[in-house]
């Protein structure tokens, strides 16, 4: 499926004259940025590294990340998530080091599928960060950072305020 033109935003979920951030700091010398297909190398690190506990987090309700993944499938998914983000569709920011030598985790923003939220918002950090003070400060940094520089009045944090199961008996929106 080829992405809409960048020129238009392909969704009302956001104001047109939105412009997304580009970079955020994270504590210890992290940061985030729109995740882009350039970045597989360390993607596919990360992803295959963690794939079990991401699969339990992400599977059900994405089919994601697959067991046979290969370099072409999250290239080309990473490309999809760039493009989805110069048209506002959705958002992908990959948690780097410094140098970005690591891809340490990502965000995703998304427009809602189900009731009650205007956008849908979830995030992950690799094996090696669970339970460290990065993780900590990426817990506390997403809702300050969503209430501060997103046009968002009732964002949904799937996984934090409600379980992917809940998440998922909800009802969908009609598309």
């Amino acid at each position: 499926m080829s992405a809409p033109p960048t020129s238009t935003p392909a969704s009302p979920w956001l104001p047109t004259d939105f412009r997304h951030p580009t970079r955020v700091e994270v504590p210890f010398g992290h940061h985030l940025r729109p995740i882009r297909a350039e970045d597989t190398d360390l993607d596919m690190v990360a992803v295959m590294g963690s794939r079990e506990r991401l699969w339990s987090i992400y599977g059900e309700a994405w089919g994601w990340p697959p067991a046979d993944m290969t370099h072409e499938a999250d290239r080309a998914d990473l490309a999809r998530h760039a493009a989805e983000m110069e048209t506002h569709e959705s958002f992908n920011y990959a948690l780097l080091d410094t140098d970005e030598t690591a891809l340490l985790g990502c965000v995703y923003i998304d427009p809602p599928e189900k009731p009650g939220a205007d956008a849908e918002i979830s995030w992950w950090v690799v094996d090696e960060c669970v339970g460290t003070e990065l993780e900590a400060a990426l817990d506390e940094l997403v809702p300050r950072w969503i209430a501060a520089d997103w046009p968002l009045e009732r964002p949904r944090y799937v996984g934090r305020d409600l379980t992917w199961a809940e998440w998922l008996a909800l009802p969908d929106l009609p598309r």
